[in-house]
């Protein structure tokens, strides 16, 4: 950030008054601006033991299969958005079941959310960010084509939590190995809230 966005000067880093931790202040208004991470939210959708996946038509990642998923809007919660980025990315209606994972990812200042989601009906196709969308049995999941290391750990526990026959919420935290930023390290914490299996 180079600008302060309420009178335009310039701004520069420095610890305010109270704080402790350097944050973008300006020179002139005296405007702090915060940036706190982004929330993501998304929806593993559920029909008759198989999942609904989406390739991605827009980069990062275009051509991979992911959850549908977007950052939040502001107004909304983050299970309306999981609604709404089913609806945008894969035309498909669902009635989320509850909430089942969220990573943190400090790497990318992102805080990621998937709620499971009973489709509605099978009345779905790609929307504008996805080349294709289709629903997957678990030996069916192309396992080296997901686009993201939380996709590929949220898909894995909600096939161990459903042969075990009883879905948790799943929380950890994903980091970048710093010497491959194309692998990472996944920390799980304690799994909480135990939901009701489906049907």
């Amino acid at each position: 950030m180079k600008y302060c966005n309420q009178c335009g000067a310039k701004v520069e880093l420095q610890i305010p008054e109270g704080d402790n931790r350097e944050r973008h202040v300006c020179i002139d208004c005296e405007t702090i601006h915060y940036q706190n991470p982004r929330v993501v939210t998304g929806c593993l959708p559920e029909w008759e033991g198989r999942v609904l996946l989406c390739r991605r038509a827009i980069e990062p990642r275009e051509g991979y299969w992911t959850l549908p998923a977007g950052f939040m809007e502001n107004g909304e919660t983050t299970h309306d958005g999981a609604i709404r980025e089913t609806l945008e990315e894969a035309n498909a209606r669902i009635e989320v079941a509850g909430l089942f994972s969220m990573f943190n990812l400090p790497h990318a200042d992102q805080v990621f959310m998937i709620y499971r989601g009973q489709l509605l009906d099978l009345d779905f196709s790609p929307g504008e960010e996805s080349l294709d969308v289709r629903l997957f049995a678990e030996d069916e999941i192309p396992w080296d084509e997901l686009a993201f290391p939380m996709i590929g750990e949220t898909l894995r526990l909600y096939f161990s939590d459903r042969l075990a026959g009883s879905f948790e919420t799943h929380v950890g935290t994903i980091r970048r190995v710093l010497k491959n930023p194309r692998r990472y390290q996944i920390e799980m914490h304690e799994a909480v809230v135990p939901q009701r299996p489906p049907g």
